[in-house]
This record gives C-alpha cells, sequence and structure tokens, in this order.
C-alpha cells in the first residue's frame, strides 16, 4: 500500500514530466490555434504542479536544496559568459 509521501511524490514527478512535454509540443506546433490550447493546459498544469509542491513542503516531503550563495552565483554567472563569448 502507498503512503502519502509517495503519492505526493508521484503525482509531482508526473506533473513534471508532463510540463517537459508540453514545453515540448508547444515549441514543435506550428497550428496558432493548437499552440494557444497547449499552453492553457501548460499553465493549468503549473498551477497543479504548485499546488502539489506547496503540499509536500507543508508536510515536509520535499525539502528544497540550500539558496546558493553569493560566491556560487557569480561563479557560474562567470563561466556561462565563458561559454557565450566562444
Amino acid at each position: 500500500m502507498l503512503d502519502e509521501k509517495t503519492m505526493v511524490s508521484d503525482a509531482l514527478a508526473g506533473v513534471n514530466g508532463e510540463l517537459v512535454r508540453y514545453g515540448e509540443m508547444i515549441s514543435q506546433t506550428e497550428n496558432k490555434e493548437l499552440k494557444q490550447c497547449l499552453k492553457q493546459i501548460r499553465n493549468q498544469c503549473e498551477m497543479s504542479q504548485e499546488q502539489l509542491y506547496q503540499v509536500a513542503r507543508e508536510k515536509s516531503y520535499y525539502v528544497p536544496a540550500a539558496k546558493a550563495t553569493q560566491q556560487e552565483i557569480n561563479h557560474v554567472k562567470s563561466v556561462l559568459a565563458g561559454l557565450s563569448m566562444k
């Protein structure tokens, strides 16, 4: 029998996967009406993802990574700036 934590985690992983697929479909379609429809569905999916995320946070099922230090942020910026110059 699945416990609540497992169900929330599975649902969150599923929604995250759906968001990736909607992004791929949106970028690949040329039909403006279909693109708009997919964007609306993706937006609804994002709202569901946010609700699941909040439940997971409230129940301590999900603990986000520690915030990056300014030094770490600066390092990533310098690496990305170096890549864009190549």
